[in-house]
């Protein structure tokens, strides 16, 4: 995957689930978060991440049909 992609998939961070990149945080839950009604500013908080971060987990999940 590109090294400048937020998103990265590696054998030894999280079973190789995907996650945001520099982070051990799974894009799914990102997506569960926010599913189960958590603002985008509670997820930023809860997790560390920036906006940038959630929109690209968000539009990871949506091509994998997430």
């Amino acid at each position: 995957m590109n090294i400048h992609h937020p998103i990265e998939i590696e054998p030894g961070i999280c079973h190789g689930r995907p996650v945001i990149r520099g982070t051990r945080v799974p894009v799914a839950i990102v997506v569960g978060s926010l599913a189960a009604r958590m603002s985008i500013e509670e997820v930023m908080h809860e997790y560390g991440l920036t906006r940038e971060d959630i929109r690209a987990a968000l539009v990871f999940a949506n091509g994998l049909g997430m």
